[in-house]
């Protein structure tokens, strides 16, 4: 049997940005669901660059996950807490988050297939079971999985309106004296596809709160608080500002000899359990490479 989810038309966005802001479907997702004929406004066919009147009724209909063509791989786990909705692990630097060009073993969920078997929630698709939010390869932390459908969506939905706890540990290039926040909407680069900006054209609103928590010469080591999440949103905004978290080769200017990616580690999340109700918190303490860096500079 199909699942649906549906939700009122903002009346202002293309209907494949509302997909994307209201559900836990990315937006190329939503473009196929519309091209499969999968979405209707108001009972009716819809497309991509339609805007809806606003209070439409917008109408998604899940089709049956696909199997698979994922290798489950015996790969050791840091495994922080599990039930039968949900798990949270630690994942270490390094470590892809799922298969794509160039990473289609040794990820996460290679390991994920191998460790839950069957028990992983299909919403995202083939290429990402289980995974209701991400962090970088070469970012270290925390991750939640769903293991079933009702518990991704509803996961998806504290991400959407921003009840989901996100608190990260940083070290970033430069000197910041005062506690502050970035409000600036994150899109696609225009001309680099792999890097997000900040711009006004086809963006997303995208908030980060920053908290000092000591300064060093030529850095500053930060909490991080997201309030959205958007694809490399910490390193933008930072980078943004001006400080680039350390490492950073991508949104930065090079990195220490020794520091390999970015200096930036998932602390923390918070989430209200799917089935029970219950709010749960868990803290992940500083990998050696963090500690290490730390040690470096003082």
């Amino acid at each position: 049997m199909m699942n649906t989810l549906n939700f009122t038309s903002d009346g202002e966005n293309r209907l494949d940005k509302q997909i994307a802001d209201n559900s836990p479907l990315t937006r190329s997702a939503a473009v196929k669901l519309l091209e499969q004929g999968l979405v209707t406004v108001d009972g009716g066919a819809a497309g991509k660059k339609d805007i809806p009147a606003y209070g439409a009724e917008i109408v998604i209909t899940l089709p049956e996950p696909r199997a698979v063509d994922i290798v489950p791989e015996n790969i050791p786990l840091e495994i922080v807490y599990e039930d039968d909705d949900v798990l949270v692990v630690n994942k270490p630097k390094g470590m892809v988050v799922h298969p794509a060009a160039g990473h289609y073993t040794g990820t996460l969920v290679n390991a994920l297939m191998y460790h839950c078997k069957d028990r992983l929630s299909g919403i995202n698709g083939e290429l990402r079971p289980g995974i209701v939010h991400r962090i970088d390869k070469d970012t270290s932390g925390l991750l939640m999985v769903a293991k079933n459908d009702a518990a991704h969506l509803k996961l998806s939905e504290q991400i959407k309106d921003h009840s989901f706890t996100r608190e990260y540990q940083a070290v970033v290039t430069g000197s910041i004296k005062e506690d502050g926040v970035v409000n600036a909407p994150i899109g696609r680069h225009k001309t680099d596809r792999k890097k997000m900006c900040v711009t006004m054209d086809n963006s997303r609103e995208a908030v980060t709160h920053y908290f000092v928590i000591r300064n060093y010469a030529g850095y500053t080591h930060l909490n991080i608080r997201l309030e959205t999440g958007r694809t490399h949103q910490i390193r933008v905004h930072l980078s943004y500002i001006g400080h680039a978290v350390a490492g950073d080769e991508v949104y930065g200017n090079g990195k220490p000899k020794w520091l390999c990616g970015q200096c930036l580690h998932a602390q923390k999340i918070g989430f209200v359990h799917p089935a029970t109700g219950e709010y749960m918190e868990f803290s992940s303490p500083l990998p050696d490479y963090f500690v290490k860096f730390l040690k470096s500079i003082e």
